[in-house]
């Protein structure tokens, strides 16, 4: 019998979800199962993804076909990995102690990047909520930095100051009509 693991459309219209399932390949999309290992949500940010990695591994090693999205699923959720590593185990490159030490500690750095992103989200969300919720963010008070003021007085004397010491210069005055007359002999 030719098993496949492939994705059960639930949900409504619109707004799907799916079980992951071990079934026979001929038997319908929607119709009969051997067992349910997991759930896939793709409507969430970032799609929700819950999987019994050891039954997944199990029927993998059992000749069990997944289909594409599927095998990406399980790549995504280190069940390939893991197949990998027991190769290793198989072939004599590794204890079986190494491989699942390293399995853990994939898992887990992978467990906390997705949920650094889950995390990610939810302030954009909130960001994005607060952006549209119709009330103006607070405004900063901006301060102006006062100016002083000097007394009519001192400002009198400070021109008396300057005049006094500035140069004398001769000023000469002329008039329009002056201007005028040494234009027209220059030509």
């Amino acid at each position: 019998m030719a098993v496949k693991i492939r994705l059960q459309r639930k949900g409504r219209k619109k707004n799907p979800f799916y079980h992951i399932v071990i079934a026979d390949a001929r038997s319908p999309r929607d119709g009969r199962f051997i067992e349910r290992i997991g759930s896939y949500n793709p409507m969430t940010k970032p799609a929700t993804i819950e999987i019994d990695r050891d039954k997944a591994f199990d029927w993998l090693s059992k000749g069990a076909q997944p289909t594409d999205t599927v095998r990406a699923i399980l790549r995504f959720k280190g069940v390939y990995y893991k197949k990998h590593l027991m190769r290793g185990v198989q072939k004599g490159a590794m204890t079986p102690e190494d491989a699942e030490q390293k399995y853990e500690q994939w898992v887990e750095a992978k467990e906390a990047k997705v949920a650094a992103r889950a995390a990610k989200t939810v302030e954009e969300i909130r960001a994005f909520h607060a952006a549209v919720a119709g009330t103006p963010p607070p405004k900063e008070a901006v301060v102006i930095p006062a100016v002083e003021v000097a007394a009519p007085e001192a400002v009198a004397e400070a021109k008396v100051e300057a005049e006094a010491e500035a140069p004398v210069t001769e000023e000469t005055t002329v008039t329009e009509a002056e201007a005028t007359t040494a234009g027209e002999e220059e030509e």
